[in-house]
């Protein structure tokens, strides 16, 4: 997994609430052999009926085409768990997500993948909207793990909180396996200890016939 540490970048807002992962990475098209992530991203309502992008969807607008952050609503990815709904976003380049809420099987895929959510308090989230919205695209923000903090035009600095886990997680880009793998040695030598003191719990992998022991 690719460490966050910060990403600076155009801000795009799509200020709606209840965003679910069906909206994000539609089924259908997230279940094929090679998927493009980045052009099922937001698929039907991304384009017309026709299959023409929609002018007024905020990732096709000009200014908004190479974005870094998104900046979105209350409840972002409900719904299923579908990692598609993450990887689409790194496709087109988002790192970081500024919402007012994440589903939390959402929030937990964007940590299993180094896409970083941010949430922030409602009065906070509006006057970062307000900035995101006066900026159109001309101008950037920064969102900064190290940090924890959010800057940009319009305003001051913007803190903001991610548990220490989550955090340390990100920096290092460690996926639950990564995670595991720095604690191998502990569990090395717990499984040496285990095999000794009680050899019968050992798993087919290591299981070693005593001898004289039949087949």
């Amino acid at each position: 997994m690719q460490p966050f540490t910060s990403v600076t970048g155009i801000a795009v807002p799509l200020l709606q609430d209840d965003i679910n992962t069906d909206q994000i990475a539609p089924v259908q098209m997230a279940r094929a052999l090679k998927p493009d992530y980045a052009d099922l991203l937001f698929k039907r309502t991304r384009t017309r009926p026709d299959g023409s992008p929609d002018p007024d969807f905020p990732l096709n607008r000009p200014q908004f085409r190479n974005p870094a952050i998104l900046v979105t609503g209350r409840n972002f990815g409900c719904g299923s768990s579908r990692e598609a709904a993450v990887w689409g976003m790194l496709a087109v380049g988002i790192r970081a997500i500024v919402a007012r809420s994440f589903a939390d099987i959402y929030r937990e895929n964007c940590l299993q993948n180094g896409l970083l959510p941010v949430e922030l308090a409602p009065e906070v989230a509006a006057d970062f909207e307000r900035r995101v919205i006066a900026a159109d695209g001309r101008a950037h923000f920064t969102v900064d793990l190290r940090e924890q903090r959010i800057i940009g035009p319009g305003g001051p600095d913007i803190a903001f909180q991610i548990p220490p886990a989550d955090r340390m997680r990100l920096l290092e880009g460690l996926d639950d396996i990564g995670l595991t793998l720095k604690h191998a040695e502990e569990i090395a030598a717990w499984e040496q200890r285990m095999a000794r003191q009680a050899p019968w719990m050992q798993t087919a992998r290591d299981r070693r016939r005593a001898p004289g022991e039949s087949a």
